[in-house]
Order: C-alpha cells, then structure tokens, then sequence
C-alpha cells in the first residue's frame, strides 16, 4: 500500500506529497508527517510495524492516537509551540516519551523533530526510535553498578552526581537521596575543594580509563566528618546525553596501615643492614666495594623480578579472570560494542602476559646464564623446531638446515635464539607458505649462521632499529607481538661474544645473521 493524500478536508498539492512519499518510505525507522493541524499527511512502512495500524487507519487522523492517554490532552499545545518556532530538533528532550500501538501497549521513543517548508505550507517530519532494547541495557548498566562490590559514583560534566550505588552510602554514610543532585566535591576534603573542578575539566577534556590521582594519596569525607584514604579509577562513559563518569572508589585504611608497617619493618631493616655494612666495610676496602656492585645488582634484578612476578602478573591474573567471567555470561546479551571492547580487553590481557615474559626472559640472559658447553648445533636446531612444531603445521611451512657444526654456548639459550629467529620467519611471512632454512659457514675464527625466509622483508633504514627492545614495525593487528625477540636474540649473541645483523630486500624475504666464535675452552 503507498501514502495518498488525504481526501477529506486536506488539499495538499499531490506532488508535494509524492515527493517526501518517496524519501520516506526507504528510512529504516518510523517516519510519520503531520500538518499544523496535527494530522498525519504520510507515514511509511516502518511506522506500520512500529504502531500496529494500516496506513489507511491513520491517513487524515489525529496524530494524538499514536501518543498514551495520559499525554494526549497536553500535546496539542507543544504542538502549537513547535510550528510557532519551528526548527530540528530531539522532541521532550529531559523527559521520557512513550508511543501508543493499535493493541493499547505502550513502549519508550525517542522522537526527532524537522521542520519541512514547502510553497505551500508547514509540515512536521517526526522520526520515531523504540528504544525499548535501549532502556532495558541502561536497566542492567544500573543493576551492574549496583551489584559492583565497590562504591560507584557517576557524574556528568558540570560535577553533579547522578549515580550511586549502595556500597556509596555504606561507605560514606549518606542516604543515597542526599548524594543524587548534589556535587560530588561534597565527598572531597575541603583542603582539596578548590582545586578538584579544575581537575575535573581536564579530565573532561580528554577522557581516559585511568586511576585518579597517580602518584599522590587520596582521601574521602564521610557525613560525620572523617576522612579516609581511597583509590578511585576513572573510566568515562558516552551517551547520547553526552559525556559522564563513573568512579569505582575503594577504601584502602587498611592497605594504608599494612603499608606504614612494612615500610618500619623495611626501615629497621635497612638500618640493620647498614651497621653490617660498616662493619664489614672496616675489614677490607676491596670487599666493600664487591659486595655493593653485588648488592646494587641483585636489589636492581630483585625489584624486576618482584615487579613482574608480582605486582604485574597477579593482578592481571585477577583482571583476566573477571574478564573470562563477563565474556562467558555476556557475550552475545549485550550490543556489539560491548562484545568487542570485551574482546579486545582479553586480547590486550593476553599482550600484557606475553609482555611481562618476554621482559622476564630478556632480564634473565645474564643472571640465568649457565657454563658454555660443547654442543651439537644440529640438536639446537631440532629443539627449536620442536617447540615451534604447533606454529609450523599451522602456517604449513617448511623450515630445513644443512650440515651444522659443534660450537661451545648456553643450550637453553642458543634454543631461544633460534626459536625467536624461526619463529619471526614463520610470523611475518608474505602470501605464499613459509620457508626458512638455516645454513653455517666457518670464517675466520668465527661460525656464521643464516636464518633466511620469503617473507615480507625489511627496509634498510631499520636494520639496527629491529634489534633495540621494543621496537616494531608493525601494529598489533597485523602481527602480534611485543617487540622483545630480536634485543633477547642480540643479547644472548653478545653473551657469546659474537654479534648479529640482518640483509633483506623488501617484499622479498630476510637473512639473518649471527656468529659463535670457535673456542678452545669452553667451560666459563
């Protein structure tokens, strides 16, 4: 069925009404005109579905029919208003809105106004959204902050609170219809007053997932007066109402005294240390002067290794667990933005894991160095290629050597070197299958070897670029990776005493480098 005027007491010009018919019709949602008298002139196929009549039901009648009972009497005027001062926009805007269908169910809109001035008259150009699925997730993003077992304090741009969850009054003791409205510098020291809505802004300006306040201590105001310590992540959140922020705020009194304990265990500690330190220092000047080299470098690999094992890998483990959590009961109950931003937070989990290794493994060259040995580099070679085993089938690739030789070095290490150089090969291969092959020649007093592949190769002006740690070429989606490989590589040759380079055309693959001196003694 197609729109037509109007036969009643409407007398619009029927090409007026055939040229917005055919505009309508192809708009994915409802569209319904009307004129200033408020009847519906045209309306397309959406807003069949949408309301449940026939177009022929609703041609010429009031456009008061699609609205619920309890608003009808009202509309007229903000009818009356909108062709007075005529001009797009979001209609009830601050309000919620409701369309009434054939059946008598009502259901949430959202409407847009636009004025359309012909030769002939005004019309009124409704678009109308259900937004039905919409409220249902802004209900469950409610739920979720208020489930979340921590305070949760939302706020819009100007620093009003406009949400609170029930940790929020457990934890600063207001009612939460004391909070709702008010400003959220209420809950601030008042020593720190001044300065917050200037922060506040900037962070506005520039919105970020981060903590608040990095580097500096934090405190919250209770109703009675007291003060106490806090962390408070920010994480900013888009809406058609444009931006807010949702603070998750922890009490951490307790990690505050645990801290100040540690730090007077630390403190007595160190000053044991140090009168051990003197004394030893008055037996022998070169001794002192060992055990410090000694001392800096283990407190140096000690707070690596404390860093990484610790207070990287064991949140993360925490993180990556509620992630998996939310990924398994929400994948697919949420819109598409969430599934991916749920995605790409477990990708970046996994990145920060591999990160965290490779950084281990690079730290590792020189204090898990074990005595150089005499070794079959074939069986290197057929133990890197094990390990890669999985990589190899999957790209169905065909890594080959020749003849290898005996060389002295660390077994463990010379694996490493060679799974990172394969491993690149099969990485960062152009479109045809990977090849690698690994080949040695004796020069001099040196065994050079060869790992080349037909892969995507490398520009000259990054040859020395590719071997400093955390250097890419490439972004994460085309090849994964943390930029650790190839520093690992040339820091386990250098322990050798050799050196590494690489020769490559573009597009045309890459020969890498590396050289094992022939030794004659070999147990250091």
């Amino acid at each position: 069925m197609t729109n037509t005027p109007f036969d009643g007491d409407l007398s619009y010009p029927a090409s007026t009404i055939a040229r917005l018919t055919a505009i309508i019709e192809l708009a994915p949602m409802a569209i319904v005109m009307i004129d200033n008298q408020g009847r519906i002139l045209l309306m397309n196929k959406e807003a069949e579905v949408l309301f449940g009549y026939r177009r022929d039901e609703l041609l010429g009648r009031p456009v008061e029919l699609l609205i619920p009972l309890e608003f009808q009497a009202g509309h007229p005027a903000l009818r009356r208003n909108f062709f007075t001062n005529p001009r797009p926009r979001r209609m009830g805007a601050g309000r919620d809105l409701f369309g009434l269908r054939k059946d008598g169910s009502k259901f949430p809109v959202e409407i847009g106004l636009n004025p359309i001035e012909t030769e002939d008259s005004l019309f009124v150009l409704s678009a109308i959204v259900d937004i039905t699925e919409r409220k249902r997730l802004e209900n469950l993003f409610r739920a979720t902050v208020e489930s979340a077992p921590t305070a949760m304090v939302m706020i819009d741009k100007g620093g009003s609170i406009v949400i609170v969850n029930a940790e929020t009054e457990k934890l600063f003791g207001y009612s939460r219809s004391e909070l709702l409205g008010r400003h959220v510098e209420e809950l601030i020291p008042e020593r720190f007053r001044m300065a917050h809505p200037q922060m506040r802004t900037r962070f506005f300006a520039a919105p970020e997932a981060r903590r608040m306040g990095i580097g500096r201590d934090l405190f919250g105001l209770r109703k009675d007066g007291s003060e106490f310590p806090v962390e408070i992540g920010l994480n900013p959140i888009e809406t058609e109402e444009g931006l807010f922020v949702l603070s998750a705020i922890v009490d951490i009194t307790e990690r505050k005294r645990l801290e100040t304990a540690l730090r007077q265990t630390n403190e007595l500690l160190e000053q044991r240390v140090q009168q051990r330190t003197v004394e030893l220092t008055a037996q022998a000047e070169k001794l002192r002067r060992s055990n410090e080299a000694l001392e800096r470098s283990n407190i140096e690999l000690q707070q690596f290794a404390y860093i990484a094992s610790h207070d990287l890998q064991s949140p993360l483990r925490s993180i990556s667990g509620f992630v998996q959590l939310l990924r398994a009961e929400y994948t697919g109950r949420l819109d598409a933005q969430a599934d991916d931003w749920i995605a790409r937070t477990v990708q970046s989990i996994q990145l920060m894991h591999t990160l965290i290794q490779d950084l281990l493994a690079y730290s590792r060259i020189e204090s898990l160095a074990r005595p150089l040995k005499r070794l079959r580099f074939r069986d290197i070679f057929n133990d890197a290629v094990s390990l890669l085993d999985a990589a190899i089938t999957e790209a169905g690739a065909q890594v080959t050597c020749d003849e290898l030789p005996v060389v002295i070095g660390d077994r463990s290490q010379l694996v490493q070197l060679l799974h990172n150089l394969i491993g690149n090969a099969l990485k960062y291969h152009g479109a045809d299958a990977p090849r690698v092959h690994v080949s040695a020649e004796h020069r001099g007093n040196d065994w050079v070897f060869s790992v080349s592949d037909n892969g995507v190769g490398i520009e000259p002006q990054y040859y020395e670029k590719i071997f400093e740690i955390f250097q890419r070429l490439h972004n994460q989606q085309e090849y994964p990776g943390t930029g650790i490989g190839l520093a690992v590589c040339r820091r386990v040759v250098h322990r050798h005493g050799g050196k590494i380079w690489v020769e490559s055309v573009r597009c045309q693959g890459s020969q890498f480098y590396f050289t094992l001196p022939e030794r004659t003694e070999y147990d250091t």
